[in-house]
């Protein structure tokens, strides 16, 4: 463990608000973390702190999601190891500045790579350790100060964050707050050089507003309703494995998986009984005692859910348990294409399918809604390509799901308007957290250089005294400003 956190045993900071950030602000003022060294140990730090713990973080997610331990691992641990990783082989050449053309003759254009300052970080509870601590890689790999806000609504992951940060990263560059939403109100009064929020759109849009207040840049990665489209040319059996596993991932509380189906009646039929036979494969004849599903978060969400299941008819599934907050994977037909379904983002175990006649049709219904975070399309007839450039959305994947995540580093992440860019990974992630300055050198002293402007002729005329230079440009005038 390094000097900087060799203080393992304190308690997270218990002060008010503005004194952490205060304390943050000053960190990044004075320089603490700075030094490209210095992240990269930061980097390292976690990654100590995500597998000398790896037990603790999958317990907490268990209780908080019912999250079965491969998926805590695969989704969540591995992801985030994954991504410092790719993020420790390239930075040396990120930060590097960038010499560009510059459009005043003989001098030089720099623009170099520099932190924002003092970067919010506000967590989702779906993937509570990966959607919070990505973006923080991303913040200290850019050299900024952190205060990262874990959503309350996975407390145990919240908690275990809190205690476990301060335990391994800088204490006063990097800091962590719980609390509610009065709490997370109170912050956002502050000024804050970025904010990075992974959520709803409805709390979004208040993240929003509270950073326009102080003009403060923001990345909000909300949600969406991401469609799957299927084609009869298709591989049936290997679609519909690919489809109900994106699907049921974390008990379908993931912002890409597939939130609605679209296909033909005739492939609805198919896809319905071979649906049903692979979960009993997957899931046996009694699920909720399966260990490869989840719980939802809430009994609230259960609710919400349970309200969902009158958009159509249930042809599989339908149990839930509020209690247990459980809810068994369930497909929805007969769903109306203006149902109460097909207006909100699901974020549980229902699939509600939509039949279309044509991929065309299926189109123009996905471009009236909101736009999605990812589009899947399974065919075999090689027209994914066209139809995707004709949808308006987040990113691809062709006869599969959520792929795309794992297999592109290097490609943003994230739905068409309705957010200004969604969460990154890798590269793109320290992209976001860190902000490009411009800055032109001057070959020639100021006081060896003069520049004239004879506006009746349209030249600008620039010399050196010492006969350095001649420069003659020749404006266009014919066109009036």
């Amino acid at each position: 463990m390094s000097e900087t956190t060799k203080d393992t045993e304190m308690e997270p900071f218990t002060v008010k608000n503005e004194e952490i950030v205060a304390t943050g602000q000053r960190a990044f003022q004075e320089g603490r973390c700075h030094s490209l060294e210095f992240r990269k140990e930061q980097l390292r730090q976690l990654k100590k702190m995500y597998t000398g713990h790896q037990e603790e973080w999958l317990q907490a997610l268990k209780k908080d999601l019912g999250k079965p331990s491969l998926e805590g691992v695969l989704m969540e641990i591995h992801h985030l190891l994954s991504d410092i990783d790719h993020i420790l082989k390239r930075l040396n050449q990120w930060a590097k500045s960038e010499e560009v053309p510059s459009m005043v003759p003989f001098d030089k254009s720099i623009i170099y790579n520099e932190p924002y300052g003092l970067v919010l970080v506000l967590g989702a509870w779906n993937y509570p350790l990966q959607l919070t601590m990505l973006p923080v890689h991303g913040a200290i790999a850019a050299g900024n100060a952190v205060i990262v806000k874990p959503s309350e609504v996975a407390p145990a992951t919240a908690d275990l964050i809190a205690k476990l940060v301060p335990q391994y990263l800088h204490r006063e560059c990097y800091q962590v707050v719980l609390g509610g939403v009065k709490e997370t109100t109170e912050l956002l009064t502050n000024r804050f050089d970025y904010i990075f929020f992974t959520g709803s759109t409805g709390v979004g849009k208040i993240v929003r507003d509270a950073a326009n207040k102080h003009l403060t840049p923001c990345t909000l990665e909300l949600g969406g309703k991401s469609p799957c489209f299927i084609d009869e040319s298709v591989d049936l059996e290997m679609a519909v494995r690919r489809i109900v596993w994106g699907k049921l991932i974390n008990l379908g509380q993931t912002c890409i998986a597939p939130d609605y189906l679209m296909c033909s009646k005739t492939m609805q039929t198919k896809f319905v009984e071979k649906a049903k036979e692979i979960m009993r494969e997957w899931y046996g004849e009694h699920p909720k005692d399966s260990d490869s599903l989840g719980r939802i978060v809430a009994e609230r969400h259960v609710n919400r859910l349970a309200a969902l299941l009158d958009s159509g008819t249930v042809a599989h599934g339908g149990k839930y348990e509020k209690d247990s907050r459980w809810f068994e994977p369930t497909i929805l037909i007969d769903v109306g294409k203006d149902s109460k379904i097909m207006k909100e983002e699901i974020f549980g175990p229902i699939l509600p399918i939509v039949t279309v006649e044509t991929p065309t049709e299926a189109i123009q219904y996905i471009n009236k809604g909101n736009f999605p975070l990812a589009v899947a399309i399974f065919d075999d007839k090689k027209q994914y390509k066209n139809l995707y450039r004709q949808v308006f959305g987040g990113n691809l994947c062709n006869k599969d799901y959520a792929m795309h995540v794992f297999s592109i580093k290097d490609c943003e992440f994230g739905q068409y308007r309705k957010c200004k860019i969604g969460l990154q990974a890798h590269r793109f992630t320290y992209k976001l957290e860190k902000k490009r300055r411009a800055c032109n050198q001057s070959k020639i002293d100021l006081k060896d250089k003069t520049i004239d402007m004879d506006y009746h002729r349209g030249l600008l005329w620039g010399e050196s005294r010492n006969g350095g230079f001649g420069i003659l440009i020749l404006l266009n005038l014919t066109n009036s400003y």
